[in-house]
């Protein structure tokens, strides 16, 4: 049975009234709609006579009735506008029943209708709607949270509850309009990239989601199975492998915006499905790739803030380059003191033992530089910052270092303490590709159920040859964050993954008598739509006592009125 509010249940036979006025609060036709809210307050003053004959839709999201006149306001994907509405208008002939009842009865907060008229301003200066035509064109029967502002338009009693915001994505953008602009922001960057990505004649590409093998990362991943086929199937966490198959078809650079699923923890900068971005360009190396990022970042960043430099927190950020280079190595020994470069991993598990990090027996060398680097380096890369040559064992896919022993070119860009950009000069040796794999396999087998698995197919495919590649992968998330400054990964997203709604517990009539409520009072109880223990507790106690006195009396029960004390004692 669903759980129905007062308000909701009111609504309902709101809906119902309509019908039985002949008003369908669902039409199935179109609704003509030739101008927006932004665009009349933006252009009406110069151009008044265009707005004389005006069709415009969205939600009624305020009503004030002042007798045969009223006031509204609208909302619509662009923002609001005030509407005034005169009875005779809408009810020309001698039935005013679609203004006294439609409009201030049966209309509420929340519903989508369509509106024509006139363009005019108030006596306050306020562009206004004239109505001369209302079309309900979808009745809302949950009400939505009431938002409250003051007279500067600050709101001090708002839908803020994280929890609710984003679970119901659609409650929050439409009673805080400014989280769009978060959403418009990161389309933004994602429009930029790909213009700059396409201006240089680099091809736009879609690989597969359900993949044989995982590979292409180090992350745990989903699992899934394909009935037809009858084979086991994994959600990809990244689409590396099958663009560098590409680079082999012989594209000179292929880019793929693309949803990644990695089967990890959540935080505030990880959600397990997340957009990244990934391009690769035959001929180049990460020294390139350096250069083009730098670039990229700058000229998506002035794109959206006509400028470089962007408010995080309390910090200021500027993505204008050239960025800081470090070394893996010496950025350790920059933040820790301490110099990992000769270490082998024993010594680096006691470095870990000695820093109070947490470490097992699956982790191999790699690992537990990447676990001292993340707890001692990280949290001071404000500034973008490029960590470079990182050790082979932490990047199976990269080329080794053409001059560094034990290393293979490869960089990352950190901004703000997190990691945002990944790239490779790539490794296209194959007989080395196979050798990185195996070991893989070896840390697999010790417990690391991050390890990458073999690829047979992408072996072959660089045993017909793969041009000196660069490769880039950029978390849209994470970017989007620094350039709307949000703190949460959340914010971000339009529905993040969040853990299963609590279903609460329909309470029996015995449930309600433990309470004290007498079997009598219990048909007062459940007329006042009260279905559950967790109901009743958030209910004022001298709010129920009246309700529970007044329903008793109009379901002209024989049993009598409680006392407050008696009520009382049902909510202690």
């Amino acid at each position: 049975m669903q759980l129905l509010s007062e308000q909701e249940l009111e609504r309902r036979k709101d809906r119902e009234e309509l019908m039985k006025l002949g008003i369908n609060p669902y039409p199935a036709e179109s609704f003509f709609v030739n101008v927006t809210a932004e665009d009349i307050h933006k252009n009406y003053e110069n151009r008044k006579t265009d707005y004389k004959d005006i069709s415009i839709a969205g939600r009624l999201m305020t009503k004030r009735i002042m007798g045969s006149a009223s006031f509204a306001e609208i909302q619509d994907s662009t923002g609001r506008l005030q509407i005034y509405l005169r009875r005779d208008d809408l009810c020309p002939d001698e039935d005013k029943t679609f203004y006294n009842t439609v409009f201030k009865k049966l209309l509420g907060i929340g519903d989508f209708i369509g509106l024509k008229g006139y363009i005019f301003t108030t006596q306050t200066g306020e562009i206004s709607l004239h109505v001369t035509d209302l079309k309900i064109l979808s009745k809302s029967v949950k009400p939505l949270p009431v938002v409250k502002r003051d007279e500067e338009g600050n709101i001090y009693d708002g839908f803020t509850d994280p929890e609710l915001r984003y679970r119901q994505r659609y409650v929050d953008l439409t009673v805080n309009p400014e989280v769009k602009e978060v959403f418009l922001t990161r389309s933004k960057v994602i429009t930029n990239m790909r213009r700059y990505f396409d201006d240089h004649g680099w091809l736009e590409v879609e690989t597969p989601i359900l993949q044989q093998v995982h590979g292409g990362a180090a992350a745990r991943p989903f699992n899934t199975f394909h009935n037809t086929l009858d084979m086991p199937l994994y959600l990809r966490i990244a689409n590396e492998l099958y663009l560098k198959r590409l680079i082999v078809g012989g594209f000179e650079g292929v880019y793929e915006f693309g949803k990644m699923f990695r089967n990890e923890g959540m935080d505030r900068t990880h959600n397990p499905e997340f957009t990244s971005m990934e391009i690769y360009v035959a001929y180049k190396d990460y020294i390139w790739m350096m250069e083009m990022v730098e670039d990229l970042i700058e000229k998506v960043t002035f794109s959206i803030h006509g400028k470089t430099a962007v408010k995080v927190g309390e910090k200021e950020i500027d993505f204008a380059g050239p960025y800081k280079r470090l070394t893996m190595f010496d950025s350790i020994k920059e933040y820790a003191g301490i110099d990992v470069s000769e270490m082998d991993e024993s010594g680096l598990r006691q470095v870990c033992l000695d820093l109070g990090i947490q470490v097992d027996n699956s982790m191999g060398k790699g690992k537990l530089i990447d676990e001292i680097f993340g707890e001692k380096v990280e949290a001071n890369l404000i500034q973008p910052t490029y960590i470079t040559d990182y050790p082979v064992e932490m990047t199976p896919l990269a080329k080794k270092h053409r001059s560094k022993e034990g290393l293979v070119e490869r960089f990352e860009l950190f901004v703000n303490g997190k990691e945002i950009a990944n790239a490779y000069s790539e490794l296209n040796d194959p007989i080395v590709q196979r050798e990185r794999f195996e070991d893989q396999l070896k840390l697999a087998a010790r417990g690391d159920d991050e390890a990458m698995a073999m690829d047979e197919d992408f072996l072959r495919a660089l045993e017909y040859g793969m041009p000196p590649t660069s490769g880039l992968g950029i978390g849209i998330d994470r970017l989007t964050m620094l350039l709307t400054n949000k703190t949460t990964i959340q914010e971000v997203l339009f529905f993040p993954q969040m853990r299963p709604e609590k279903k609460l517990k329909m309470a029996s009539d015995e449930d309600f008598m433990e309470l004290g409520i007498p079997i009598g009072l219990l048909p007062v109880i459940r007329d006042l739509n009260i279905q559950t223990i967790e109901q009743l507790k958030e209910m004022d106690p001298n709010k129920l006592f009246n309700d529970v006195c007044g329903r008793r009396k109009k379901l002209k029960l024989e049993v009598p009125n409680p006392s407050k004390e008696d009520v009382e004692k049902w909510l202690s």
